[in-house]
């Protein structure tokens, strides 16, 4: 469906992409994740025409997209991560005005305005002004206008930044009944449980290249790292954490109410673990050992957070 070679891309001194290879198959949900900064949003603006790369090549269904720009155009929708809708339009007029721009028109229109809005849950406010709307709900319209013209393959940069958790989870039931339709996307997150809940594959990208692919199943049996302690504390103590971080140097992840420590040999590891808790006076509520998560591995690859 998609193959991309070799996209490299700069911004005068700063390297935002290098050497980015992809090969999307049809009906693939394809999970890019990464950090803030990362390169996903370029690799989206570049993929969709938007940005052009200083080296590369792209095809769509084995045509090149600058050679048959126009036409590859036609096979392409794209979920911005920022807002793209009139505030002052409601979410009828605004989804006329996208679809009159891909040159939809007369009532072909208006059926799938109704079609996507009742999709969406949102065919009750369909005559309501934008500016009234939720996050989630401008997100859900965002999600619409991307659709209107059938593409074959959309791609949606972080649609699910600002919203409240019920707003995230309609749209993950939204994009998985698009996938079950062997819709082709590309999703790009920097939320680990959402790679894992919806992507077929995940390609994980950290300063502009990507640095591991495959299945979660893949990733998980790829890694050298195989469980995860996770220890929750009452006390937050930056010295504490500080002296913790320092001793466990690319295993060790802090979140605000606990820890997590990546581990080959987590009942090895485990009893001084709580040794060095004690000494640091870091008070513990709760022990748990897990089995490998996705955080875990992009640790291990990167050695920071995805939340960095």
């Amino acid at each position: 469906m998609l193959v991309a070679k070799n996209l490299s891309k700069s911004y005068k001194e700063v390297k935002a992409l290098t050497d980015v290879n992809l090969n999307i198959q049809k009906g693939e949900l394809y999970g890019m994740l990464g950090p803030n900064g990362a390169g996903k949003t370029t690799t989206i603006s570049i993929l969709s025409s938007l940005l052009k790369p200083d080296e590369g090549e792209i095809l769509y269904e084995e045509k090149s997209l600058y050679q048959n720009l126009f036409e590859c155009k036609k096979l392409i929708g794209v979920v911005p991560q920022e807002i793209a809708l009139y505030e002052d339009l409601t979410a009828t007029e605004n989804l006329k005005f996208w679809g009159t721009m891909y040159g939809i028109k007369g009532k072909h229109l208006q059926n799938k305005i109704d079609e996507l809005l009742e999709f969406l849950g949102l065919a009750d406010r369909k005559n309501h002004k934008i500016k009234t709307y939720s996050g989630g709900m401008k997100r859900r319209i965002n999600i619409a206008a991307a659709l209107l013209h059938d593409p074959k393959i959309v791609f949606m940069d972080e649609p699910t930044v600002g919203i409240d958790p019920q707003s995230r989870n309609l749209i993950f039931e939204v994009i998985e009944e698009l996938h079950s339709r062997g819709l082709t996307m590309i999703y790009t997150t920097h939320y680990m449980e959402e790679a894992e809940r919806l992507c077929d594959r995940i390609g994980i990208i950290d300063e502009g290249r990507i640095i591991a692919e495959g299945s979660l199943d893949e990733l998980k049996s790829n890694s050298s790292i195989k469980e995860e302690i996770h220890l929750k504390y009452s006390n937050p103590n930056k010295n504490s954490l500080g002296q913790l971080t320092d001793r466990y140097k690319g295993q060790l992840l802090v979140n605000e109410d606990h820890l997590i420590l990546s581990s080959s040999k987590a009942n090895a590891d485990l009893p001084e673990l709580i040794q060095l808790c004690s000494q640091t006076e870091l008070l513990l509520d709760k022990i748990d050992i897990r089995s490998l998560s996705l955080e875990s591995i992009f640790l291990e690859l990167t050695g920071k957070s995805l939340r960095d």
